[in-house]
């Protein structure tokens, strides 16, 4: 089963190891009144497209992130987690968050 986000904020990362360079899609949700924000890391990105101001990113997973262009990075929350995602990850792989201008759909997706 497909399965398909819509993250309220999102930014796109690009991870370098031995292995090679993916990139990924950092979705975060506002948990709204009552709940908790929460965020997600998609399994990485193998086709991108743009139509109508929602770009869909689909993932090797199977999954699909639908983002809406003026919705490009970080909530608090997400910023954190990113930092520490970096952090975390520094020994072993590079990560570097893309800018809101990159042309999503011109990158080489695995």
């Amino acid at each position: 089963m497909r399965r398909v986000y819509t993250p309220d904020r999102w930014v796109i990362i690009k991870t370098s190891d031995a292995a090679g360079e993916y990139y990924k899609v950092l979705g975060s949700w506002y948990g709204g009144f009552g709940g908790s924000d929460s965020w997600k890391l998609n399994s990485g990105i193998t086709n991108a497209t743009l139509v109508d101001n929602v770009y869909e990113f689909a993932g090797s997973s199977g999954s699909v992130y639908k983002c809406y262009e003026n919705g490009y990075g970080t909530s608090g929350y997400g910023q954190n987690v990113l930092t520490h995602l970096i952090e975390d990850a520094k020994e072993s792989i590079t990560i570097e968050v893309m800018s809101e201008d990159t042309d999503f759909l011109q990158l080489e997706y695995k």
